[in-house]
């Protein structure tokens, strides 16, 4: 039995599953879509593999840029340039007069790079409310996305997002709650997670610095913020 491979290299790689086929009879098992993530504008290597003994050709079809890295009797690697928009690559590979294909459709993404956090006010009094915010100034896809309010180790609130465009977006959580004096004792954070699994890449996880909010009891004067003293 002859066939055909499809691998991926480079940042963010995995193996991707083989085709085979049988070239003597055209037959060949049901092709299933492949998918990789890439971060937006960087390089993406392929590597197309033939388990053909002599495939005539080798080649990779996509609408990118790319350049022919290198080349062996049985595998060609490439490498596809500055890949900026989500694409559909296709390689391919003759054995015996019959050819070949796998399909493997990259989703680029932008990873939470930055996550901020803010206390809103920083300062409350026991029984008062304050709002913790985070956000997300630039992440894609957007779907994939989940922040987690902590306060210590605790969560306190998860928030997804729908569908969003394909260019990088802001994301912000908000989460609502009243001071305890115990809130003093531990910092708030924010984790993101971007979790691009389900379209053949790995979870990207980045959280913000932590935040201490100051509890002061009832009729306790407010802390000094930095006034002049007369």
């Amino acid at each position: 039995m002859s066939g055909g491979q499809l691998h991926r290299a480079g940042q963010q790689g995995r193996l991707l599953p083989s085709v085979f086929g049988l070239p003597g009879s055209g037959e060949k098992a049901p092709l299933q879509p492949e998918q990789a993530t890439v971060k937006r504008g960087e390089p993406y290597k392929v590597n197309c593999t033939s388990s053909c003994p002599h495939p005539q050709i080798i080649g990779l079809e996509t609408t990118l840029n790319k350049v022919e890295l290198q080349k062996h009797a049985q595998w060609t690697e490439f490498l596809v340039l500055n890949v900026s928009q989500d694409t559909v690559m296709y390689c391919h590979f003759t054995c015996s007069g019959k050819q070949m294909s796998n399909t493997i459709s990259v989703r680029v993404f932008h990873p939470p790079e930055q996550v901020l956090l803010e206390l809103q006010p920083a300062w409350v009094t026991v029984g008062r409310p304050f709002t913790i915010v985070c956000s997300v100034p630039a992440v894609a896809p957007l779907e994939k996305l989940t922040l987690t309010l902590l306060h210590g180790k605790k969560p306190l609130h998860t928030q997804t997002f729908g569908s969003g465009k394909d260019d990088p977006q802001e994301a912000t959580a908000t989460h609502n709650a009243t001071a305890h004096k115990e809130d003093g004792h531990h910092n708030f954070s924010c984790r993101a997670e971007l979790d691009l699994r389900s379209l053949g890449g790995d979870v990207i996880r980045r959280v913000s610095e932590a935040q201490a909010l100051q509890v002061y009891g009832e009729g306790e004067p407010p802390p000094d913020r930095g006034k002049s003293k007369p």
